[in-house]
């Protein structure tokens, strides 16, 4: 469970990016794209990156509609993978949803997670789990050529 200093950081980063979301606007001229969708609680959301000649994650952007804690997960996520190659993406990809589904200890576990560890409170939330990993799992569709994903 999460200690009472993590549990206000946690709301506080939420209620921030999700007032205030990172990089929330339609990416033109992006070079791959993918629509999420939640049927569980509605969350819907459009991912854009622009992916350059050295596959680098040059720019990346979202659109849509959800709970705080689906903005709020996509907005960090496009603020950690701008400028990162796509191995580096894809190591976040996999760590996330590690820590998210409670496969991976992020604080004793070697990660590359950074600030995202600030999501490992889902793990004990699980009707959240699918809010937090949508932005993660359409990125991770976008990369691959897939045009839509969901969570069910």
């Amino acid at each position: 469970m999460l200690n009472t200093h993590t549990r206000n950081l946690y709301q506080d980063v939420i209620l921030d990016h999700n007032k205030k979301p990172r990089n929330y606007r339609v990416l033109e001229g992006h070079s791959h794209m993918a629509h999420g969708d939640n049927p569980l609680c509605g969350d819907k959301i459009d991912v854009y990156l622009t992916v350059d000649e050295n596959d680098v994650v040059v720019d990346v952007s979202f659109m849509g509609d959800g709970c705080a804690i689906s903005k709020a997960s996509a907005s960090m996520m496009t603020t950690m993978v701008k400028g990162k190659p796509l191995d580096e993406v894809n190591t976040l990809f996999r760590e996330f949803h590690q820590m998210s589904t409670g496969k991976l200890d992020p604080d004793t576990e070697a990660n590359h997670l950074g600030r995202l560890k600030i999501f490992a409170g889902v793990r004990d939330l699980p009707a959240r789990v699918k809010c937090a990993t949508l932005a993660w799992h359409t990125l991770d569709a976008a990369l691959k050529g897939d045009r839509k994903v969901s969570t069910e």
